[in-house]
């Protein structure tokens, strides 16, 4: 499986209808709902914001809606070219403005079809590497040189919280984390250990 390196987008306007469809990043299904919202709240003048995502290692959680367009005609189209490009842990929208003129069940299931090809076709995306979140709490005197080890087996830091001593946030690839486990523990003697979210 691979997943969205970024976000994209692609155009494309059927007997005057104008169909704007957008791929972005999400990790769950409320964040598919959030981000939806956000589409809605930013495209108000459109008639529809249809939309298709796929989550998960396997893209086993997937979910779509017509937004008002005839059953069938856009969500379920949308979500079928998703299903077939081998991403996960991505949400296609596709919003339309009418132009006047009705396209029919046949012509709304090649736009919303062609739309979503168009931009799945502009969307980069690398690998899926499973990562794992974890933290660590280290005395100040230790901060930085865990931080450096950190970075340095290639973790995302995430958030740092200082207080009697500091807390770093991240995700790391799950093939590092025992180096990540080994690094922490020989930096403070033994002292400090990686807390790891399940």
């Amino acid at each position: 499986m691979r997943i969205p390196a970024g976000p994209a987008s692609a155009e494309i306007e059927a007997k005057r209808s104008r169909f704007l469809a957008e791929t972005f990043p999400v990790s769950t299904q409320e964040e598919a709902r959030a981000l939806l919202k956000a589409q809605k709240e930013k495209y108000a003048d459109a008639n529809h914001v249809v939309h298709a995502f796929a989550v998960g290692k396997t893209a086993g959680t997937l979910g779509c809606s017509d937004d008002g367009e005839p059953s069938g005609t856009a969500g379920r189209p949308v979500l079928e070219v998703l299903k077939g490009s081998g991403l996960t842990d991505v949400m296609v929208t596709v919003t339309r403005w009418f132009g006047g003129t009705l396209l029919g069940t046949g012509g709304l299931v090649k736009a919303y079809t062609e739309a979503a090809k168009a931009v799945l076709a502009a969307t980069e995306s690398e690998e899926l590497v499973e990562r794992r979140t974890f933290s660590v709490e280290v005395g100040y005197e230790l901060y930085e040189r865990a931080k450096r080890a950190m970075l340095a087996l290639g973790a995302e830091i995430g958030e740092e919280r200082f207080g009697t001593g500091v807390t770093v946030g991240g995700r790391i690839r799950s093939d590092d984390a025992d180096a990540l486990e080994r690094e922490i523990t020989e930096l403070s003697a033994g002292r400090h250990g990686v807390v790891w979210e399940e």
